[in-house]
């Protein structure tokens, strides 16, 4: 799947993109550069992966073509014979073709296996843009002076041109959208049929982009992403997205519910749309923020990892040592619940490795959901007319605990019945703490024991050597580690990292999530 107008292009988590002589590649779960192509002696101008992910085809301002393996890295072929710079490059369904369009105004065929140039196609003047149709390797579109052309591989024109500045196929290739001016235009590919067209009030629509499920479109203008969903009666504006200082001059989706868009600012942002399925709201309070906020953060130092949710359904897992993420799931649900005061609610999801598969669970619309990862399964949804405060599952897997108003609940995770209870008789803001069968909430703690046993209250002291003391007190800007022996304060976080989302300790590593996206891994190996 590749971007518009062509300088990156993203296939299974993996970025490419052109930097001046190089291509870089990038991972999209950890942010991090993974290789860099060299090999071209100017500017590239355009890159795109094949359908398959093998191969990687990129143009340069040397007005060469490369192909390249993805799995050495190196350059398999070099297209000589365009005499301007190479303006867009495509690959064809099923990688026997090339196609290269270039500011020669022609469009040249490349067969992959001989690098022999089958067909050149004239064009009036420079081309902007090549693209195969996504399934059939016969047919391509190409843009040049605010004109779309549709042609066989043959260089016959099969179809009548169109005043459009950008047109792009559906995944499935049954549909395509076009901008001009204003305006975007989702059309059949086979009968022209229009299905959906949208207004823009002010300035140009630059590019367009289908999601991989063809039910949502992207369009660019100036620094702003507007995304409509077209399925439906009523197709509508779902998000729009305003970040980049700079013209965006590349846009994808890497997930049916994600973007990435680059700029002329340098800057590449990943984008998570909110709410596919509802009109966007308008009132400053209803808003979904842009940012993925995080939600909960989880501790599992015997796995070497961290998990965390954010308030899109987005869990990662990160590993303690490297910081690196490891790997990025899409959970069935978003965790961007607003109370009646407009005020986030957060504690309400939680995410847990058991027995190497990941479990979720949140709570939504009066039920507590359990949900695994891995699967897809949806374990339970139970319903639960009392409001909670708080959400954690045990590190053994066993049982959820819940915090309401009052008394804390333990739930079995494989079927969310009721197996334990204890009344509190205060209430417990924010987030819990586990060890083995005893949960925390501030200094009051309970042992719920084995299942169905009755659970006991334990002194207000935690037993452990080091405790984080009072980190959920929003009122305060501390969090402080104290020793409980000596009862002094050996570390203290202040300020903002005096706030945390949620924290959990394991008498090793304290690990914290923070507004908006920051997380804090703590060793304190070196106290103990």
């Amino acid at each position: 799947m590749d971007g518009h107008p062509g300088n990156f292009s993203y296939w299974n988590n993996t970025i490419a993109v052109g930097s001046g002589e190089d291509i870089i590649i990038l991972s999209v779960i950890t942010g991090s550069q993974t290789a860099v192509l060299s090999g071209h002696t100017d500017q590239v101008e355009s890159v795109t992966y094949s359908p398959d992910g093998i191969s990687l085809v990129s143009g340069s301002y040397d007005e060469t073509v490369k192909l390249w393996d993805m799995q050495t890295g190196g350059v398999v072929k070099t297209f000589y014979g365009h005499t301007r710079f190479i303006a867009s490059v495509s690959i064809s369904a099923d990688c026997t073709r090339i196609a290269s369009g270039s500011w020669d105004c022609t469009i040249r065929l490349w067969d992959i296996e001989t690098g022999v140039c089958q067909c050149v196609i004239e064009q009036e003047t420079s081309v902007e843009r090549v693209s195969f149709h996504p399934t059939d390797p016969q047919h391509l579109l190409s843009i040049c002076n605010d004109k779309v052309w549709q042609w066989d591989i043959n260089g016959h024109q099969v179809g009548p041109t169109h005043d459009w500045s950008c047109a792009v196929f559906s995944p499935d290739g049954i549909q395509f959208v076009s901008c001009y001016e204003r305006a975007v235009v989702v059309q059949n590919y086979s009968s022209g049929v229009v299905i959906a067209e949208f207004q823009i009030p002010n300035d140009s629509i630059l590019h367009c982009c289908f999601s991989p499920d063809g039910k949502l479109i992207a369009a660019v203008i100036g620094t702003t992403i507007h995304i409509w969903d077209i399925t439906g009666l009523e197709p509508h504006l779902i998000e729009t997205f305003t970040a980049h200082k700079m013209y965006i001059n590349s846009l994808a989706f890497s997930s049916p519910s994600s973007l990435v868009s680059i700029s002329i600012d340098r800057l590449i942002k990943f984008w998570q749309i909110s709410a596919p399925s509802s009109p966007v709201m308008t009132h400053p309070k209803s808003t979904f923020p842009t940012l993925n906020e995080i939600g909960s953060i989880t501790l599992q130092a015997k796995d070497g990892i961290i998990i965390t949710s954010d308030l899109y359904g987005v869990v990662k897992t990160w590993d303690i040592l490297t910081g690196l993420c490891r790997r990025s799931f899409q959970a069935p649900v978003t965790f961007n619940k607003y109370d009646q005061t407009n005020e986030m609610t957060l504690y309400n999801q939680d995410v847990q490795l058991i027995n190497g598969r990941l479990i979720i669970v949140w709570y939504a619309d009066q039920k507590i959901n359990a949900w695994d990862v891995e699967s897809g399964e949806l374990l339970f949804a139970v319903d639960e007319p009392n409001e909670l405060i708080g959400l954690k599952i045990l590190g053994d897997g066993s049982r959820i605990f819940c915090n309401y108003e009052g008394f804390i609940q333990a739930l079995s995770v494989q079927t969310g019945e009721i197996v334990g209870k204890a009344n509190v008789n205060d209430i417990l803001y924010g987030s819990l703490t586990t060890d083995g069968s005893k949960v925390w909430g501030y200094t009051l703690g309970w042992d719920f024991g084995t299942l169905g046993s009755l659970p006991v209250q334990l002194p207000n002291i935690p037993p452990d050597r080091l405790h984080p003391n009072d980190t959920m007190l929003w009122d305060t800007d501390l969090c402080r580690i104290k020793d409980t022996v000596t009862g002094k304060v050996v570390f203290q976080l202040s300020k903002r990292y005096g706030k945390p989302v949620d924290v959990q300790w394991n008498g090793q590593y304290l690990v914290a999530c923070f507004l908006p996206v920051e997380v804090l891994i703590l060793d304190f190996s070196h106290i103990l």
